[in-house]
């Protein structure tokens, strides 16, 4: 059972693991350097210790400790209980889903793991804003999708903001980075599925007709900026976009994987 550990400094040192979590620079190398993440919220908390991973202590207000007691009671993680004035100087923010976790990162696994009996799937290329890599995930999951591969330079699923946004789909969703960017979508290929590229390109045809009658399906995603690089949108199978009424171009990546998903699981 975790032990209740009351601390009243905000600057006690075993507090490191969540401190100044607005510092988005300082977060990527405390927990690269450390191999934890942070989640937020009782809800969230509980997906991700129900999902293997092993906490390293957790946080949180007296009055959130009820709501967590399962997990507080089957880990040996100390639980440090501070008022909510005192989480917010040591967090920077305020703490308002009332509970806060550090767990320890599993190893990825390789890519013939997550895509095992896999037959949709989310390919994503310099997604670089976690708030969109989370809802991504939350849509993938919430539609069906079995597994996310993400190209080297995406932002970190496990980052704070990105687990929040996708509540948890992150834990329950098989995931991994690719090893070998520039070949990754032939490989996709040669391991049956059809990579259905998102794009602007002049060949592109509707996401209806692209993913109509296909068995199992990538669907590629490119940077919230400049798209898919030439090489992804080239090697793709196929090519596709979203309809939009006149004078729109296209819809935020995170809204447009939504309506991708939804297109491709009624195939």
């Amino acid at each position: 059972m975790a032990t209740l550990v009351e601390i009243t400094d905000p600057a006690d040192p075993r507090l490191a693991d969540y401190r100044d979590l607005r510092d988005v620079s300082l977060r990527k190398h405390v927990e690269a350097e450390h191999g934890l993440f942070l989640a937020e919220g009782e809800k969230v908390v509980r997906r991700a210790v129900a999902a293997g991973f092993t906490p390293r202590s957790f946080l949180m207000a007296p009055r959130w400790l009820d709501g967590l007691s399962p997990e507080l009671g089957a880990s040996d993680a100390p639980c440090y209980v501070m008022p909510e004035a005192l989480i917010e100087s040591v967090t920077g923010f305020h703490v308002h889903r009332g509970a806060l976790a550090s767990l320890e990162r599993l190893p990825l696994p390789p890519v013939a793991r997550v895509l095992a009996g896999a037959r949709s799937v989310l390919v994503l290329e310099e997604i670089v804003d976690h708030t969109n890599v989370g809802a991504i995930f939350r849509s993938g999951a919430a539609l069906g999708f079995d597994a996310v591969l993400l190209a080297p330079r995406c932002a970190d699923p496990l980052y704070r903001r990105s687990i929040k946004v996708s509540m948890g789909a992150v834990f329950t969703t098989p995931w991994t980075r690719l090893p070998s960017w520039p070949d990754a979508l032939p490989s996709l290929s040669a391991e049956g599925f059809t990579t259905v590229a998102l794009t602007l390109a002049p060949d592109a045809v509707p996401i209806e007709d692209a993913v109509d009658g296909l068995d199992k399906v990538a669907l590629v995603l490119g940077s919230e900026g400049h798209g898919l690089s030439p090489r992804w949108e080239q090697s793709a199978d196929r090519r596709a976009i979203i309809p939009m009424a006149a004078g729109i171009d296209s819809l935020n990546v995170a809204a447009a994987t939504a309506v991708a998903c939804y297109v491709t699981a009624r195939r």
